[in-house]
């Protein structure tokens, strides 16, 4: 009796913590993968850094790809969450597509799939929104910020408004092609995301 209690215990107990220590999933694009700077300068290695503080750590997996869509992040996603079985995915995409001028339709059907996919799996989701460059004009670029707002709101999700929210606009923290952060901007990147990834942490405990 008291050995089918202890492994009834241990047996559970492993579940918790199997839980408490499934990584964290990022899954986005150059403004994630480090672009031209140092990996360990980036604001994702930034997090893997805080998160190996916590009790468990919490590993992350940074699947990042520089000039990767929102179609193609969708196709890499199934394998990627049946190796890594990730607590949360972290979604950062849609730069390349608003660059590219894809349909915001198009974008939102991908992304739905993407969020989807990965609850699906049992993950839970933080969503990070982007802005285009000035010069895409104030109907595509409202839209696309809108986009992700009323993605948040649909599905109840965290949202980082804007990623690069006080460096985009900093040249001192921007490379010259105006679209990526120096290893300076990447701490304001990384203090952008935390505030709304922290509690979603916390929520899967």
């Amino acid at each position: 009796m008291i050995g089918r209690i202890l492994g009834l215990f241990l047996l559970v107990f492993t579940g918790i913590a199997g839980a408490a220590t499934r990584p964290v999933l990022v899954l986005g694009d150059s403004l994630s993968a480090a672009y031209r700077i140092s990996p360990d300068a980036g604001w994702v290695h930034l997090l893997e850094q805080r998160l190996q503080q916590s009790t468990p750590p919490r590993p992350v997996v940074n699947a990042s790809i520089s000039g990767e869509t929102t179609a193609g992040a969708l196709a890499r996603l199934p394998p990627l969450l049946a190796e890594h079985k990730p607590a949360l995915v972290v979604v950062e995409l849609g730069a390349n597509d608003g660059l590219r001028g894809l349909a915001l339709p198009e974008i939102r059907t991908n992304l739905t799939r993407i969020i989807t996919a990965s609850r699906d799996a049992g993950a839970a989701v933080v969503l990070i929104g982007i802005e285009l460059p000035i010069n895409y004009g104030p109907q595509y670029r409202d839209g696309l910020r809108s986009l992700y707002r009323d993605m948040a709101q649909e599905f109840n999700l965290p949202l980082v408004p804007f990623l690069l929210d006080g460096v985009a606009l900093d040249p001192e923290l921007m490379q010259d092609d105006g679209l990526h952060p120096r290893a300076e901007g990447e701490p304001k990147v990384f203090a952008n995301v935390w505030p709304v990834l922290e509690p979603a942490l916390k929520a899967l405990r």
